[in-house]
């Protein structure tokens, strides 16, 4: 089954989601982005049509914060990627620090250190052996460089 297809839920499913499943299901969508580069609205839709895929507000609202940002995510992660490009990791790695970066920037409501411990979380459930510490070790670096988002001020 596709990361897309594990939320082909129905309404009444969507409404008791907790912000960790609206998470992962942003996270499904934005995998899908980054191995498509088909506009956010684009995959939302066909996943409407082909899996009765109803978005939670939470995650629709991250999935299109991404979006909007995308090219300043994308700065922030090159500048903490030491050694890499971002072309060159993974799509499930890039999905990852795409959100974990979209909230420590521009969610002022998420703590910097919950956004990078859900995405450990969820490298640990779909990435490969390496990727929750090289997730963790990015988005350290980039709270580092961001102390006000970390509340560090």
């Amino acid at each position: 089954m596709d990361l897309v297809g594990r939320f082909v839920l129905g309404s009444e499913t969507m409404k008791k989601m907790n912000r960790r499943e609206a998470r992962e299901q942003a996270f499904c969508i934005l995998f899908e982005h980054a191995m498509t580069g088909e506009k956010m609205d684009e995959i939302l839709h066909a996943a409407a049509e082909a899996r009765d895929f109803v978005p939670n507000s939470f995650a629709e609202a991250e999935m299109l914060g991404v979006e909007e940002h995308l090219e300043q995510i994308d700065n922030v992660i090159s500048e903490h990627i030491r050694g890499w490009n971002i072309r060159r990791i993974s799509k499930v790695t890039l999905a990852l620090l795409r959100l974990a970066v979209y909230e420590i920037l521009f969610d002022p409501t998420i703590p910097a250190g919950v956004s990078a411990n859900e995405a450990v979380e969820l490298a640990k459930k779909y990435g490969g052996k390496d990727d929750a510490p090289y997730v963790n070790g990015v988005l350290s670096s980039v709270i580092k460089a961001f102390p006000e988002k970390a509340g560090e001020e």
